[in-house]
């Protein structure tokens, strides 16, 4: 009786390690290489998979040396910021295949089919699924999809109306005017002073959103943005995937500033909620536009929903809008005769009146170069989307679980290749 219920576990026992074993096989050898073969049978090139970190350690390689050189000031930002992905477009073309671990990444080079994918109204593309610390950051509505993602732009839509955003130009000037101000006492008496625009147009900013979103709580708006960045910073100081599950000193450190971002956004909103109730204040900035919205209808926007949004425009905000005025300044520099175009028609619009929102739609030329800039030097690295299902997108057949990656330098590429060939 004693050997029957021995050789039953065992065997038993043998079962699940002969199980287990082909799950692993399969999702770290079989999968990868399948996938591989059949998108290489679709005519799409680029690296074969390697075994459990696919193409992590190139990536690191090709990062290393782009950032161990200079940058030059030629536009030509793709080999900075993203080498290897840059590398893949010119040895590949529009569509070339990577890995990233054991998952298929397809690296879109062409606008037109990117644009394709983000059109999607099926489903079959969603954003990626991220990692528990990553949703910690990415909130809000970026972080919805289909009918929510409907719902939620369909709510926050009104305060951003342009009747409400021009309600704002006040709080714009206000910050704008306090730079120009302490720049103007820096310069010296020969009538210069070297400064670091980067970190001056992070300050202006977060000063800026700080007004615009939470308007006479602008101290606390300050304190939230220096520990969403303390936040970033903890969360990319190493890979995610090492301690993703781990309740070690660094998740700790994360979960407690969103506490505490958490924490004094409540205060803030309480604070406006009652100032709102005893008609105090008006709703022009984004907490009282929101809160506005939160009570003129029944629409399902919750307190937690609001916080989220907050947290979102101020992290989203901060980094894009600096990022734009740096390198702004940087080609206005490299272009002085777009510069002094460019302040002909402030100073023929102008004059020496105080800046209003209709003047400001007036002004071409500085609209035309910071859409320049834009297309230059893009806010945003890549876009990226995940396959929820098996789906056809230009002639292409993407199985389940793909990643695709647009760059959004790299139409810059294509065009610098194709005028080579």
């Amino acid at each position: 009786m004693e050997d029957h219920i021995f050789k039953t576990l065992a065997i038993s026992s043998a079962i699940i390690v002969l199980y287990s074993a082909i799950r692993v096989v399969y999702t770290i050898w079989w999968k990868p290489k399948s996938l591989g073969k059949q998108l290489w049978k679709q005519g799409i090139r680029g690296t074969s998979y390697k075994l459990l970190y696919g193409d992590m350690k190139e990536i690191a390689e090709c990062t290393k040396e782009a950032w161990s050189k200079t940058m030059s000031l030629n536009n030509q930002i793709a080999p900075r910021v993203s080498p290897f992905f840059y590398q893949m477009v010119k040895k590949y073309g529009k569509v070339s295949l990577s890995w990233i671990e054991t998952r298929p990444r397809l690296i879109i080079g062409d606008p037109e089919l990117m644009r394709l994918i983000l059109a999607d109204k099926n489903g079959d593309f969603v954003k990626p699924p991220l990692n528990p610390l990553e949703h910690i950051l990415q909130r809000g509505v970026s972080k919805l999809e289909g009918k929510r993602w409907a719902k939620r732009r369909r709510l926050i839509t009104p305060a951003f109306h342009l009747e409400k955003l021009k309600k704002m130009v006040p709080a714009f000037s206000t910050s704008c005017l306090g730079l120009i101000d302490r720049w103007k006492k820096l310069v010296s008496p020969q009538g210069s002073h070297e400064l670091d625009v980067a970190v001056e147009f992070q300050n202006l900013a977060g000063d800026v959103i700080a007004r615009t979103a939470f308007g006479s709580s602008y101290e606390e708006g300050k304190r939230i943005f220096e520990l969403q960045k303390e936040q970033a910073k903890l969360l990319h100081e190493k890979p995610i995937r090492t301690y993703t599950f781990q309740k070690n000193k660094r998740r700790y450190s994360i979960e407690s500033i969103d506490n505490e971002i958490k924490a004094i956004l409540r205060d803030m909103i309480s604070k406006k909620e009652q100032t709102m109730r005893d008609g105090q204040l008006e709703n022009n900035d984004l907490l009282g536009l929101l809160l506005q919205c939160k009570e003129e209808s029944n629409n399902g926007l919750t307190i937690e929903d609001i916080i989220e949004e907050c947290k979102l425009f101020y992290f989203a905000g901060q980094e894009t809008t600096a990022t734009l005025l740096t390198w702004t300044m940087i080609l206005l520099s490299m272009h002085p005769d777009w510069q002094e175009n460019a302040r002909d028609e402030l100073v023929q619009i102008f004059g020496k009146r105080t800046l209003d929102f209709e003047a400001v739609n007036h002004l071409k030329i500085v609209t035309m170069i910071l859409h320049e800039v834009l297309r230059l030097y893009p806010p945003l690295v890549a876009l990226y989307r995940h396959t929820n299902r098996k789906t056809k997108i230009g002639g292409m057949s993407i199985q389940l679980g793909s990643t695709l990656c647009y760059q959004c330098c790299s139409y810059i590429v294509i065009q610098n290749v194709g005028e080579k060939m």
